[in-house]
């Protein structure tokens, strides 16, 4: 059962998928078993490359890949992880350390290469950080209740949480993953998953009470929730995706927020005049790796280069969509300048009338700030990797 999980996933399955699968097909495992299941399908996926170097073969086969993880990374009796793997005797391990950042943090190595040249001397820590599972973070629906109101309601609800450090919205989970999508207070709207640095994005917008205010690129409508909070569920929220399946969720969970004035479009919106445009662009979405064990390595080099001509194309429609005196928010989840700051001079060189704006002035943190544009990393701020850019319009 563990080692066909195992070769689904290092052949290239969703880990997530793979998990879930193997459960429903073994539903009599014990919950300690389960939990076991998982830790083993995730973190041998996650160490592939560094589980490699220590076996001196970076093809080696689930179970010898199995009992490195074990022994060397666990710390488990060398007898004991070659039983547990399957083996009739322990396996033999390189005693070096890994010489390259590659091998290290278990990454293919045009993506070691790339966080080199994006991030220079603090490429190891950045990398670092993507093998650590990110914090459980929620956000308050300011709509429903406070941070503070909601902190007691979960801990009435056995769930610890402490307040977020950069967003006045965030509450983080404390102590073991809880099952929170069997919480009531999820079910009243109190509540939604999301983290901090996602946060920090819709805040950006600076969407108030009576305004329209346009989701360009709205996904299933996480940071469309937060704009409608902060409009105090007063004024147009529009909200366009090409994914339907996702508007439709989006639908749902305005309901369970008591968001009554999203408009879901079902087409490219066209003759709109908003006061505030998010673009929280398809990206290659390096700054969220640590959120899966399996994917930088379904990643493509070319992504990297083909996602801009996509990028600078929703730039451009959304530049006819702000009113004079308006706001346009640039974001994406990935640690790449092709896609962030390139996007962005690109943009203002076709466009004269939008100029560049401090982001957050008066409320963010300046460690989130960097040349002129917002930037978070998991290596800085325990957040996922983001990047914003703030963009008004002239009133002529």
């Amino acid at each position: 059962m563990v080692t066909q999980a195992l070769s689904q996933v290092l052949s290239g399955g969703a880990a997530e998928r793979v998990l879930d699968r193997t459960l429903r097909a073994h539903r009599l495992l014990s919950r300690e078993q389960r939990q076991a299941l998982a830790e083993v399908v995730f973190n041998v996926g996650l160490w592939r490359r560094r589980l490699g170097f220590l076996l001196a073969n970076p093809e080696a086969p689930p179970p010898a890949l199995l009992f490195a993880f074990l022994h060397r990374l666990a710390g488990v009796p060398a007898g004991e992880a070659a039983r547990l793997a399957g083996l009739a005797a322990p396996l033999d391990l390189v005693s070096e350390e890994p010489p390259s950042l590659a091998l290290r943090y278990s990454l293919p190595d045009w993506l070691a290469e790339h966080f080199t040249r994006e991030l220079g001397p603090s490429a190891g820590d950045f990398c670092a950080h993507l093998n650590v599972p990110g914090p459980i973070t929620l956000r308050v629906n300011r709509l429903r209740t406070t941070r503070e109101a909601l902190e007691h309601r979960l801990r009435s609800e056995s769930v610890e949480t402490r307040p977020g450090s950069l967003s006045p919205l965030a509450l983080h989970v404390v102590g073991p993953r809880p099952n929170l999508y069997g919480l009531t207070s999820l079910r009243e709207g109190l509540f939604e998953v999301q983290d901090e640095g996602s946060q920090l994005l819709g805040l950006l917008v600076e969407a108030r009470p009576g305004e329209t205010v346009l989701d360009l690129c709205a996904g299933a409508g996480g940071k469309t929730l937060q704009l409608g909070a902060a409009m105090e569920n007063r004024g147009r929220l529009l909200a366009y995706d090409p994914d339907a399946e996702r508007l439709d969720r989006l639908l749902l969970r305005s309901a369970r927020a008591g968001l009554s004035i999203v408009q879901v479009l079902r087409a490219p919106p066209e003759g709109v005049l908003a006061d505030r445009v998010l673009v929280d662009a398809p990206c290659s979405e390096l700054g969220s790796l640590r959120r899966g064990p399996d994917l930088r390595f379904r990643l493509e080099p070319s992504s990297l280069s083909v996602l801009p001509w996509e990028q600078q194309d929703i730039l451009r429609r959304a530049r006819r969509l702000v009113r004079p005196g308006g706001r346009l928010v640039y974001a994406t989840c990935t640690v790449n300048r092709a896609e962030n700051e390139a996007v962005v001079l690109g943009f203002l060189r076709e466009a004269p009338e939008f100029r560049l704006v401090p982001p957050g002035a008066g409320w963010l943190d300046p460690s989130c700030v960097r040349d002129g544009f917002l930037f978070c990393a998991p290596h800085l701020h325990g957040t996922d990797g983001f990047f914003a850019a703030v963009l008004e319009r002239g009133d002529g």
